[in-house]
C-alpha cells in the first residue's frame, strides 16, 4: 500500500518537474516564428532591432525589416539567416507547401472527429437493436417447431446408396479385403 502512494507520489512530483523545466526552456529560447498560408511562407527573426540583415537563397527583403515574406514558395528546403550587431540567427526552412491545401482549425477538426464518432456509435446501435429484433422474430416463425413437449423423431428415410450390408449380401463384397495403411 505504501509502495503504491510512493509511486503515485513520485510520478505527480516528475510531471510538476518536468513541466517547470519545458518552461524555463521556452522562455530561454526565443526563436523564429513561421507562418505558413498556402504557398506563402512568413518568417519573423527574433531581433528586435532596426538595422536586421537577411541572408537567404530567394530575393532578400529590404534592410531593417523583422519579417521576410516568400511568395509562391516551392518547398525546397532553404538556409535563412537574420542578423544585427547583437547576434546572428540561422534557420533551416523545410516547409511543404501546397496551393490548393485548406487550412483547419482545432475546433473543425475536433468538430469532424466528433461527429465521425456520433454517426459510428448510432449506427453500432441500430445494428444492435435489429439484430436483436430478429433473433426474436426467427424462432416465432411458421417453419419451426414447437417448443412444448420434446417430440420423438421418426427414423431417418433410408438412402439405397448406405444402406448397411445384410447378411444375404455378404459374399458380394467377400473378395474384397481391407488394404493396410
Amino acid at each position: 500500500m505504501r509502495l503504491e502512494w510512493s509511486l503515485h507520489l513520485l510520478g505527480l512530483l516528475l510531471c510538476g518537474v518536468g513541466t517547470a523545466a519545458q518552461q524555463d526552456d521556452n522562455e530561454a529560447q526565443e526563436g523564429f516564428l513561421v507562418e505558413i498560408s498556402g504557398t506563402t511562407v512568413t518568417i519573423t527573426c527574433p531581433l528586435t532591432e532596426s538595422d536586421i540583415n537577411w541572408e537567404t537563397p530567394a530575393p532578400t527583403p529590404a534592410r531593417g525589416e523583422r519579417k521576410y515574406v516568400i511568395e509562391n514558395h516551392d518547398s525546397s528546403p532553404a538556409n535563412v539567416t537574420c542578423q544585427s550587431a547583437n547576434g546572428k540567427y540561422r534557420l533551416y526552412l523545410n516547409a511543404r507547401v501546397c496551393a490548393n491545401c485548406e487550412e483547419l482549425d482545432a475546433l473543425a477538426v475536433t468538430g469532424i472527429i466528433t461527429a465521425d464518432l456520433l454517426i459510428t456509435l448510432g449506427v453500432l446501435i441500430l445494428v444492435y437493436y435489429f439484430s436483436k429484433d430478429r433473433k426474436g422474430r426467427a424462432s416465432a416463425s411458421a417453419g419451426s417447431r414447437p417448443r412444448g413437449q420434446k417430440m420423438q423423431r421418426p427414423p431417418p428415410v433410408p438412402n439405397p446408396d448406405y444402406e448397411p450390408i445384410r447378411k444375404g449380401q455378404r459374399e458380394v463384397y467377400a473378395g474384397l479385403e481391407s488394404r493396410g495403411f
